[in-house]
């Protein structure tokens, strides 16, 4: 099976576990994996990979805002998914 664009962005993800992040406000932030799921350190949120799944097909995005009503953590998603280590 062939690996998509979205699965090779998945494997980012999953290697920069550990590393500090900034959402578009400025929080630093650092994240687990458990399987599918990632976890945030600012929060008690787990947020799905299918989630990021959906706003990675959005992409470009300005903001969060664009991708609350489909990913749960839109902060922590988009401050992800613009990241130079990951896109």
């Amino acid at each position: 099976m062939k690996a998509t664009a979205f699965d090779e962005v998945w494997n980012r993800i999953v290697n920069n576990a550990g590393e500090v992040f900034k959402t578009k406000t400025g929080l630093d932030f650092t994240y687990c994996i458990n399987g599918e799921l990632l976890l945030p350190s600012a929060t008690d949120y787990k947020i799905s990979k299918n989630d990021f799944k959906k706003a990675y097909a959005m992409l470009p995005i300005d903001g969060p805002g664009q991708i609350r009503d489909i990913a749960r953590g839109p902060s922590y998603v988009w401050a992800i998914l613009n990241d130079k280590r990951i896109i």
